[in-house]
């Protein structure tokens, strides 16, 4: 049976089914230190691949609603790391403490924070009895690895409850 954050997320149409998309190089997918969850970049695919990558700079490429788009794909992207640190149960993670988000833009391009609000929004929306979203960075970069991916979210940390 899914839990209240997995029941949130099926509301909005999202299902965290199979396991989370696969490091794209020499990395460990999350990190659990004591009652912390670190998690490594996302980028903006499905689980099924690369084939799936959302490609482009926003302001060129994309509109903010893309790029948001592409920021809420990264946060189901952590949020599927996360459940596989805390075991199969998103219920045990308390809130998100911080988000880093990279936006791929040209560097006239200011709204890198509208952008990431697409992770966010998702966020506030799971947790919206336990303090809604993170504190956050978002950042304009000229480049991002995969293959010019729009979006890369970061989870610096995320508290699983000590006592699930």
């Amino acid at each position: 049976m899914a839990g209240i954050i997995e029941a949130r997320l099926a509301e909005m149409g999202i299902e965290l089914a199979g396991p989370p998309p696969a490091p794209a190089a020499n990395y460990v997918p999350y990190v659990v230190a004591g009652d912390m969850v670190f998690v490594s970049g996302q980028i903006p695919m499905t689980a099924a691949g690369l084939d799936t990558l959302i490609k482009g700079r926003v302001g060129v490429d994309l509109d903010i609603a893309a790029g948001a788009a592409a920021a809420r794909l990264c946060a189901i992207n952590l949020l599927a790391q996360v459940k596989s640190a805390c075991g199969g149960d998103l219920d045990r993670l308390v809130r998100v403490v911080k988000l880093t988000g990279f936006v791929n833009a040209p560097p006239e391009f200011g709204d890198q924070p509208k952008v990431v609000n697409g992770a966010s929004d998702l966020w506030s929306k799971c947790w919206v009895t336990r303090g809604g979203t993170a504190a956050r960075r978002s950042a304009r970069v000229a480049f991002i690895s995969a293959a010019r991916s729009r979006s890369r979210g970061s989870s610096r940390s995320c508290p699983p409850k000590a006592h699930a």
